[in-house]
C-alpha cells in the first residue's frame, strides 16, 4: 500500500461531463491505498480462506429482485462482446451481454479462466463482494474524494485529459485505441485487461488510476445535475432487460477502463464518475482498498 498525505483539492470539474458538476472544495485526512487493483491472485486468496462465493456466482435473489425475471436471475455477469458493426442508435445492448456463468475465475463466460492472468486485475466483483473482500483484510472501500484525490497524484484538474497518454499520443494507461466498440489498435498492447503496474505510476506511486478497470467506491450515486439524471434513469447496467426489470440503486466507479475510447466514454481522467448498479457485475470493474492506519 501506499500512503497519501492529507490535503484539500478542488474535486469534480465544470469543464467536462455533466455528472463531473460541479467542482467544489474537499479536505481529506491521511490515508493508505492499495498501490494497484486488487488482483486475481488477491482475491483467490481471500475465497480459499473463507469460501465466499460472488453474486455472479449465487445470481440475485428473486425476493429481493421481485420485478426481475429471465437470465438475469441466474448466476452470471455482465461481459462486453465485441461486435463487428455497430449501428449509430447509440443502444449498448449491442456490446454488452449478461452472461450466464460469467464470474471473476470464468471472466470469459464459461470455457474461460484466469491461468496465466494471476496478476491482472479482479473482475465481475459487485460492490457487496469488493466489500467482503476489502472487510476480511480489515480495510475499506475508498470514497470517491479519497479515490479522486489519490489519482489526482497532486495534479490540478486541468492536467486530467493528459493522465492517458503522453503529449505524443503514447498511451500512459490501458485503454481503447480505435474505433469503439468494432477496432482496437491495441497500441498499448492490450485488448482488454493488463497485467497490474505495467503503465507508469503517478506522483504517489499509484498504478493503474487511469485506465484498466473502473473502480468502486463506497459512494452511492445520486445524479445531481438534470441533464444527467435525463441521461441515466436506471443505472450503467447497459441491458435493455435491466432498464425494462427496473431501476438499482448505484456506486460511483472510477477511472476509466480498457474500453474508455476518444470516440465514446472517454472518461479516463480522474474526476470523471460514472454509476455502476450495486447489484450487477461487470467485466471492466474492479476495485482496491483503502485504510486510515
Amino acid at each position: 500500500m501506499v500512503f497519501v498525505p492529507g490535503g484539500s483539492f478542488t474535486m469534480g470539474s465544470d469543464r467536462e461531463r455533466p455528472e463531473e458538476r460541479f467542482s467544489h472544495p474537499v479536505k481529506v485526512e491521511g490515508f493508505w491505498i492499495d498501490r494497484h487493483e486488487v488482483t486475481n491472485a488477491e482475491f483467490a486468496k481471500f475465497v480459499e480462506a473463507t469460501g465466499y462465493k460472488t453474486l455472479a456466482e449465487r445470481g440475485v435473489d428473486p425476493k429481493t429482485h421481485p420485478d426481475m425475471s429471465g437470465d438475469v436471475l441466474e448466476p452470471g455477469s455482465v461481459l462486453f462482446v465485441q461486435p463487428s458493426k455497430a449501428s449509430q442508435d447509440g443502444k449498448r445492448a449491442q456490446w454488452w451481454q449478461y452472461v450466464k456463468g460469467a464470474n471473476w475465475y470464468a471472466p470469459g463466460g464459461p470455457g474461460s479462466s484466469i491461468a496465466g492472468k494471476e496478476n491482472h486485475p479482479v473482475v465481475h466483483v459487485a460492490y457487496e463482494d469488493a466489500l467482503a473482500y476489502a472487510q476480511w483484510r480489515g480495510h475499506a472501500l475508498p470514497t470517491e474524494a479519497q479515490w479522486e484525490y489519490a489519482a489526482r497524484g497532486g495534479r490540478g484538474p486541468d492536467d486530467d485529459w493528459t493522465m492517458a497518454y503522453d503529449k505524443g499520443g503514447k498511451p500512459l494507461a490501458n485503454s481503447w485505441q480505435g474505433v469503439f466498440p468494432v477496432h482496437n489498435t491495441e497500441q498499448d498492447g492490450y485488448a482488454r485487461t493488463a497485467p497490474v503496474g505495467c503503465f507508469p505510476p503517478n506522483a504517489y506511486g499509484l498504478y493503474d488510476m487511469i485506465g484498466n478497470v473502473w473502480e468502486l467506491t463506497s459512494d452511492w450515486y445520486v445524479p445531481e445535475h438534470p441533464r444527467e439524471a435525463a441521461l441515466n434513469p436506471s443505472g450503467p447496467a447497459l441491458l435493455q432487460v435491466r432498464v425494462a426489470a427496473g431501476r438499482s440503486p448505484s456506486k460511483v466507479i472510477k477511472g476509466g477502463s480498457h474500453l474508455c475510447s476518444h470516440n465514446f466514454c472517454s472518461r479516463y481522467r480522474p474526476t470523471a464518475r460514472q454509476p455502476q448498479e450495486a447489484d450487477l457485475s461487470a467485466g471492466h470493474v474492479g476495485f482496491r482498498t483503502v485504510t486510515g492506519h
